[in-house]
């Protein structure tokens, strides 16, 4: 069993960053690749961010890629997403996950294990 906890969201003015965190009980570092989700009101849950659990490979869909880092620190369990230049569209629940996989997937059933999100509210 893996349990997650996010933090770091909160109100941020367009153009600014947050930096959030995901730190993961057990042993994860080398057993699971970590993905960061979005949920928007009335919308489906999005692909942010992923990393794999043996080489650090990173990946991000086109809407985040350069604005985003996902990074994780293997000796603290703990998983972060960088996020810079934000704008409205970023308001979301954002939620860490875990895959058993070795490269990561982009939708939400290929993650085994959720936090419970924190959220991300962009003012214009």
């Amino acid at each position: 069993q893996v349990q997650l906890v996010e933090s770091g969201g909160g109100l941020v003015e367009a153009g600014g960053s947050l930096r959030l965190s995901c730190v993961a009980s057990g042993r994860t570092a080398t057993r699971y690749s970590m993905g960061w989700f979005r949920q928007a009101p009335g919308k489906e849950r999005e692909f942010v961010a992923a990393i794999t659990r043996n080489d650090g490979a990173t990946y991000y869909p086109e809407y985040v890629k350069g604005r985003f880092r996902i990074s994780r620190d293997s000796a603290k369990d703990t998983v972060y997403l960088q996020m810079n230049s934000l704008n409205p569209e970023d308001t979301a629940v954002y939620y860490c996950a875990a895959s058993a996989a070795i490269v990561p997937g982009r939708r939400p059933f290929e993650y085994a294990y959720w936090g419970q999100g924190t959220q991300v509210t962009v003012s214009s």
